[in-house]
């Protein structure tokens, strides 16, 4: 069955029990009665460490229910040319002045960790691989969504051309912008996950390299990417360590 497609303006409507999980984590992060949280870990309401373990356990938790019902054959909705959000906002956990300018004819992709051949790649190459692309929307934790087109390799194929063992647990990412997250192994094989090549917004918006996921939170989808890694060690994430749900799909 087809999914219904939302209208292209701002409602999320459509994704906001994600959205309401990641606002239940942060309020409990930042004020849920300690009271509760002694209760369930038996801390005291001065245990900081305590706290932030059942805290954690809480959000690995729902990380392994989400993954155990992601369906690796749904597809997100897609949208026509007509419907892309114009201009496309910019985001980031810094002004849009500060985001890294890469000399693309310098630029290479790294690769390491469970792969057979660890050799970077340049701008050039990764053009020369089977392109795709998508009209799809972002979702952005803090409230708002647009969207927009995006073309490049999908991971899957870049994954397979780099000897990826795709039966590990996680496909992670390293940034120009200090910024890194990670990924499910399912996800980053999905269908519209893409090394994306082109994409709204400009180059400031993660030139020449960035990770689209339709199925995630718009975190999840990391710019100005500088290595990919694959692994079976849970490697977190910039956002994810302050407190965002890993998983965190849509």
């Amino acid at each position: 069955m087809k999914p219904t497609r939302p209208s292209s303006g701002p409602s999320l409507a459509g994704f906001r029990p994600q959205l309401e999980r990641i606002e239940r984590r942060l309020f409990l992060k930042q004020g849920l009665s300690l009271g509760a949280l002694t209760m369930l870990s038996g801390c005291t309401l001065k245990d900081d460490d305590a706290v932030d373990r059942v805290l954690w356990a809480m959000s690995r938790w729902n990380d392994r229910v989400q993954t155990a019902l992601f369906n690796p054959e749904r597809l997100a909705p897609t949208y026509s040319d007509a419907e892309v959000t114009t201009p496309f906002p910019f985001n980031a956990y810094y002004e849009e002045p500060l985001a890294p300018v890469i000399d693309e004819t310098s630029y290479r992709l790294h690769v390491s960790g469970l792969v057979a051949d660890k050799a970077p790649w340049s701008v050039e190459s990764l053009r020369a691989l089977p392109q795709t692309a998508q009209i799809t929307r972002l979702v952005c934790v803090e409230g708002w969504s647009a969207v927009g087109k995006w073309a490049g390799v999908p991971l899957r194929s870049f994954l397979e051309r780099i000897g990826a063992d795709v039966t590990a647990k996680y496909v992670g990412f390293q940034c120009a912008d200090k910024y890194w997250t990670s990924i499910d192994m399912p996800s980053a094989l999905h269908a519209q996950t893409l090394l994306v090549l082109d994409f709204p917004g400009g180059s400031k918006y993660g030139a020449p390299v960035r990770i689209r996921l339709p199925t995630k939170l718009g975190f999840k989808n990391p710019k100005f990417v500088t290595e990919i890694f694959v692994t079976n060690d849970y490697p977190g994430g910039y956002w994810e360590k302050m407190g965002y749900n890993w998983f965190s799909g849509v």
